[in-house]
């Protein structure tokens, strides 16, 4: 390997690269034929092995071709981890659909946004998680295309809308479909069929949908897996949600291709998880870097047994060297790794490796896994040597067919030679090894989320008293950032900060409410008209 941060390949062959299965409904039959009555899922009290899991997928695919269902249709769904979630997934996509998953925290609005433009026909939801209503939310809204409504699981009793069916009704509708119905739609979805539409935000602020196929979701998936050395033996705590294209790639996908046990965990109770981890002996516990750190904070850490615990994956987020050292010597983890991706690229473009040393895992996001390239590169595009900043490209197969219906924003993310441009600014060692900078795409991370201040500038526009208004991230000890918003006043109104963060957790998911609000008279703007972003960051430095 030069010293140049020229195309990096990852290091040896891609172990996983022939896989026995192109498809995720295929990858299910051989899951449930070598898991048997294994364990597969632990929910609550319920308690699921493959062959139950494989029975489960079997009906949900066929309700989902009962109601109509048919490849290339896109099915939503809006709910927290339960075990009812992976059986609507692996359903929807052996019927052929395309997940279209929405984040638990967003508002009526913004899941409305993402049905209507998906055009998604069926969405399975809950009723009362976390006293959230998301069937009421969604009133007022236009969704033409939405055709039923799913509730997999109601913690209320209230009765539902009438636009609403339980998953049980649901379900029985398909009772007079045939097994041999079933396996014929199974057998016609490709490698090369979309599995999922993961909408992501951009520099506009309107959320473009990521096109990720069937094939290339399971061989990335799969390599990462035998990258982390995730194996059949392991009991995995699935924090993550499964909304996000981490807890549902690295979560489900990576359950399913390696055969293990599943723990769904709903909401992150560092008690409540605790107490699963240790009942469950869990072995696999992934999560942003505040994760770690809220439990190893936590004041009854004493009483906490992490015993079982091996495998830690984390990321999103700037990684010190002491909680490395902490989630070995504390937590009892023998390996962490850190790791970098995103949606455009499957979730995945480099990680560490089990040997690598805790200042490696710290300070970088590894190297490119097997069969995927990466550059660092000027902006003309050219190949920067080792040490010099550049943005990071990437390319392989785990790179996104593009952008949902929209192929202006697919031609400027992914080039000619096929190289996917992510918008992070980032430095490589001579090792291969990436330290991700700064962000191009002017993003910032709250506790492993992506916030998108162009998306939260357009929600916080529809306040009355707010004229003009930019955001930014600034360092926050436990989420890694937060949003600061700077808003010019309407004319004749006088903004106040506390009311504006209230209307904000009313209209926005809470990982996009800005902790503060700064009412200012004027935005520092370029004679090009853009906000000079970096005045408003050393204003907040040079203030008492």
């Amino acid at each position: 390997m030069s010293n140049a941060a020229t195309a990096v390949h990852g290091d040896g062959d891609d172990p996983r690269a022939d896989l026995r299965w192109g498809t995720i409904p295929a990858a299910v039959l051989d899951a449930v034929d070598r898991g048997g009555d294994r364990e597969a899922i632990v929910d609550g009290d319920h308690r699921w092995t493959w062959g139950e899991v494989g029975d489960a997928v079997e009906r949900a695919t066929a309700a989902f071709l009962a109601a109509g269902i048919d490849v290339g249709d896109r099915v939503a769904i809006w709910a927290p981890n339960c075990a009812e979630w992976v059986v609507a997934l692996l359903g929807l996509q052996s019927a052929g659909a395309v997940l279209v998953p929405l984040n638990t925290r967003y508002k009526g609005a913004e899941a409305a946004d993402i049905l209507s433009r998906s055009r998604a026909r069926i969405l399975v939801t809950v009723d009362g998680f976390l006293g959230n209503h998301y069937v009421a939310m969604l009133a007022g809204h236009d969704l033409a295309h939405l055709e039923r409504i799913v509730i997999v699981r109601s913690e209320t009793g209230d009765r539902l809308s009438e636009t609403a069916e339980t998953w049980e009704q649901f379900l029985a509708a398909g009772r007079g479909v045939t097994a041999a119905a079933v396996g014929a739609r199974r057998a016609e979805v490709r490698p090369e069929s979309t599995a999922d539409l993961l909408f992501t935000s951009g520099t506009t602020g309107k959320p473009k949908g990521v096109i990720c196929a069937h094939g290339q979701t399971l061989r990335t998936v799969a390599t990462w897996a035998n990258v982390v050395g995730l194996d059949e033996t392991d009991r995995y705590a699935a924090i993550n949600p499964f909304f996000h294209s981490f807890g549902y790639k690295a979560g489900i996908i990576a359950w399913l291709v390696t055969g293990g046990t599943l723990l769904p965990v709903p909401v992150f109770d560092v008690p409540e998880v605790m107490r699963l981890i240790a009942a469950e002996r869990a072995t696999v516990l992934p999560g942003p870097p505040t994760l770690y750190q809220t439990i190893l904070n936590h004041p009854d850490r004493a009483q906490l047994d992490s015993s079982s615990l091996r495998l830690a994956v984390t990321g999103a987020a700037s990684v010190p060297v002491s909680l490395v050292e902490q989630m070995r010597s504390d937590l009892g983890f023998d390996t962490v790794i850190t790791a970098y991706g995103l949606t455009e690229a499957c979730g995945f473009a480099t990680m560490c490796r089990r040997s690598d040393d805790a200042v490696t895992i710290a300070t970088t996001s590894g190297r490119a896994m097997p069969g995927i390239e990466v550059q660092v590169v000027s902006d003309e595009g050219v190949a920067l040597p080792a040490g010099e900043p550049g943005e990071v490209v990437v390319r392989g197969y785990n790179v996104m067919a593009g952008y949902f219906e929209n192929p202006e924003a697919t031609a400027e993310t992914i080039d000619a030679d096929g190289w996917l441009h992510t918008g992070d600014i980032g430095v490589m060692d001579d090792r291969g090894y990436l330290k991700i900078t700064d962000r191009k795409k002017d993003l910032f991370i709250v506790g492993g989320f992506n916030a998108y201040p162009a998306e939260i500038e357009n929600l916080l526009l529809g306040h009355p008293h707010i004229a003009q208004v930019a955001v930014i991230g600034v360092p926050d000890e436990r989420q890694g950032e937060v949003g600061a918003a700077f808003v010019v006043a309407t004319t004749g109104t006088t903004p106040d900060p506390a009311e504006i963060i209230r209307w904000a957790r009313e209209n926005m998911a809470n990982f996009k409410v800005p902790r503060t609000v700064h009412v200012v008279e004027a935005l520092p703007f370029n004679p090009g008209g853009k906000v000079m972003k970096f005045e408003l960051r050393n204003r907040l430095q040079e203030a008492p």
